[in-house]
């Protein structure tokens, strides 16, 4: 975003109207034709345009969206299994003075009322990236029968 001060910059050379002319050999000012006038570089607080304008963007996004795959109990319990070690850790250094056991205990809880809250997570993910893309959720495959 443009500072204050390039903003009162561009309002000024937008106020006012510049005449383009030519001096001749005599030291007479010429008039520019108005087609000449258009060629004419353009000047911004004196100096030359170094660099071309960049032209907008043509689509809303340039490259393709991250295809987000479908939730599956089996990606959110190998990923538990990821932070499993974490939690422990953490666990372990905040009670450092209880034994053990009874962090394995905590960490195990935990990570069990995690898996549920990082599979919703993936599925309003994979929700929101059928409705960006347009696409229709696919139908569930029920093992039971």
């Amino acid at each position: 975003m443009p500072s204050r001060k390039q903003r009162r910059r561009r309002a000024k050379e937008r106020r006012h109207e510049y005449e383009f002319v030519y001096v001749d050999a005599e030291g007479e000012e010429v008039e520019v034709d108005a087609s000449e006038a258009e060629e004419a570089p353009s000047r911004t607080n004196g100096k030359r345009d170094a660099k071309p304008k960049r032209q907008p963007a043509k689509g809303k996004q340039q490259r393709p969206a991250r295809v987000v795959e479908p939730p599956s109990w089996r990606k959110t319990g190998r990923r538990a299994l990821i932070f499993f070690p974490l939690i422990f850790v953490a666990f372990s250094f905040i009670n450092s003075k209880q034994p053990i056991a009874t962090r394995l205990l905590v960490t195990l809880l935990y990570t069990g009322f995690f898996i549920p809250f990082m599979y919703l997570m993936d599925r309003a993910m994979y929700r929101a990236y059928l409705r960006r893309t347009g696409q229709t959720p696919q139908p569930r495959s029920s093992r039971r029968s």
